[in-house]
Formats: C-alpha cells, sequence, structure tokens
C-alpha cells in the first residue's frame, strides 16, 4: 500500500471526526437546556438529606422547584430550618417568613399495662406487612404494633422503640420533622404538631375510633369521646369526631385544662412543670 493512500485515508477519518464533531456540537447549541445557575447555589445551602419532608425528590428537585417557584412561603426544609429557608431565600432574592418548629408526635400510648394482648404474631418484622393479615394482637385495631417501621426510615436516628411499652419514642434534638416516619406508619398513629414554647405541647395520644365502652375495653388509656375536654376547653380548641377527640394546635392556648378532666388520660402534656399536688396548693392557700 503506498503512503499516498494511507495519507489519504487518514485524512478521511480526520475530515469526517472533524464533522462528526462540528454536528454534536450544532445539536448540541440548538437543543441545550439553560439551567439556573441559582439552583446550585440554593442546592448548596441545603443539608443534603434527601430525606423528602419538603415534598420534592430530593434536595436537587426542591432546589430547582424553589428558584422556579413565585411564592416560596409554603417551600420549607424540615430538616434545615428557618436558618436554611432564609439562606435559600436570599440566593432567589425573596424575603423567608420564619416558621413554627415542628415535631413527630406519637398519638398512640396504649403500654402493655393499658393494653393487653390477645394473640401473638409469628410474621414478618414489618407494621406494613402487619397490618395486611391482621389488625393488630391486642383489642384495638387503631394502636401502634411496634415493629419499628418508623425506626428503620428515620434518616436521623430520632424515633426509637420503647422496650418497656413498645412505643415509639421521638427524640425532641434529633426530630428533623420529614415527615418519614408518618408516611412509614400504616396505622396512622404518627403526625406533625408544633413543637411548642419550650417544647410544651398538649395532644390526644390515641386514635381509637370504636366506641367510648369498647375503646376503654381494650385500652385503658383510649379516647372515650365523653365531651368533657371539649365542655372544658375555653379556647375552642377540641373538637370530636367518630368518637375520638382532637386538639387543634393552632388553637390550643397550653392552658391544660382538658388534661385536668380527661377521665382515661388520653390527653397528654409534654415538658411542662410537674403539677402540684392538692394537698400543696391548699396548704399554700391557708398560710396565705
Amino acid at each position: 500500500m503506498s503512503y499516498s493512500i494511507i495519507i489519504s485515508t487518514v485524512l478521511m477519518l480526520s475530515a469526517l471526526g472533524v464533522l462528526a464533531a462540528v454536528v454534536l456540537y450544532l445539536v448540541a447549541q440548538k437543543f441545550k437546556v439553560y439551567e439556573d445557575p441559582r439552583i446550585d447555589a440554593v442546592e448548596a445551602v441545603l443539608p443534603g438529606a434527601n430525606c423528602g419532608g419538603c415534598g420534592y425528590p430530593g434536595c436537587r428537585g426542591f432546589a430547582e422547584a424553589f428558584v422556579k417557584a413565585d411564592d416560596i412561603t409554603d417551600m420549607f426544609c424540615p430538616p434545615g430550618g428557618n436558618a436554611v429557608f432564609a439562606a435559600a431565600a436570599k440566593v432567589v432574592g425573596k424575603d423567608a417568613v420564619a416558621q413554627d418548629p415542628m415535631i413527630a408526635v406519637v398519638r398512640c400510648a396504649g403500654a402493655p399495662q393499658h393494653r393487653p394482648k390477645t394473640s401473638v404474631y409469628n410474621g414478618a418484622s414489618s407494621c406494613k406487612s402487619a397490618t395486611t393479615i391482621f389488625s393488630g394482637d391486642t383489642g384495638c385495631q387503631f394502636g401502634c404494633l411496634g415493629l419499628g417501621d418508623c425506626v428503620e426510615v428515620c434518616k436521623f436516628d430520632a424515633i426509637h422503640i420503647d422496650v418497656a411499652t413498645g412505643l415509639p419514642v421521638v427524640s425532641e434534638e434529633n426530630c428533623t420533622a420529614c415527615g418519614a416516619c408518618i408516611k412509614a406508619c400504616p396505622k396512622s398513629i404518627i403526625e406533625l404538631r408544633k413543637k411548642g414554647p419550650k417544647g410544651k405541647r398538649i395532644f390526644v395520644s390515641c386514635v381509637n375510633k370504636d366506641k367510648g365502652g369498647i375503646a376503654k375495653k381494650s385500652c385503658a388509656v383510649a379516647c372515650i369521646g365523653c365531651n368533657l375536654c371539649v365542655k372544658a376547653c375555653p379556647h375552642d380548641s377540641i373538637v370530636i369526631e367518630n368518637f375520638l377527640a382532637y386538639i387543634d394546635f393552632n388553637k390550643c392556648k397550653l392552658c391544660r385544662k382538658c388534661v385536668e378532666v380527661c377521665p382515661t388520660g388520653a390527653i397528654l402534656e409534654a415538658n411542662f412543670p410537674p403539677r402540684k399536688k392538692k394537698e400543696e396548693v391548699e396548704v399554700g392557700s391557708e398560710t396565705a
């Protein structure tokens, strides 16, 4: 083979390569998708947990939606909190309105001494799997199964199963209110509520919708829908629906009057100082 043929072949292949490169460049330019550089800037200030608590598929998805949104009021990153919200808002040149911190709350207090077992479950160690084949191993079909699906999905080590009670316990320090445990619970016993001033909050720790007598028989601390809390509340923050009381945390003023009148102890108060015993109050009044 002569050198001229080799040279012409090399030149032809080189020309084809250059032509292909030019074509690819022109195609890339024509169909190039512009990406706002602010997306990278917003993503950089996010915690990178990719927990889905914001409602978007990961931090990148949230950053893209955040930059494109006309109104960012409801676009909040729970793990990042108000500090991250403010930093992200600054990137897009908008004002960030601080939001009240939230926390996951377990609405079931059915420990073994209150809710005795009526059967034994030997299936897969998963609340989701167990729920598909039976209503629970106690007389309450609404209560926590204690198999830990909420623990498995938490990326912040913020929820654990208490060995003594068999119920989930939320860490005040670690919970970011991402909502992953809420989505994982097939019994819907976990909800997000305002963390409250100094962590103080009041809620009905029960989701049993059976009539009072049936509910009380299956669990000693069940809500029986007696209406006493509704009558005692001076702020119209409690409603009864399906024999179950619910406290609206946006209306609740933390007066604790409902806690005092609840006959079953279904209403819990978190992070309040211990109540003075009645005898102490009477002695104090006499001394005064």
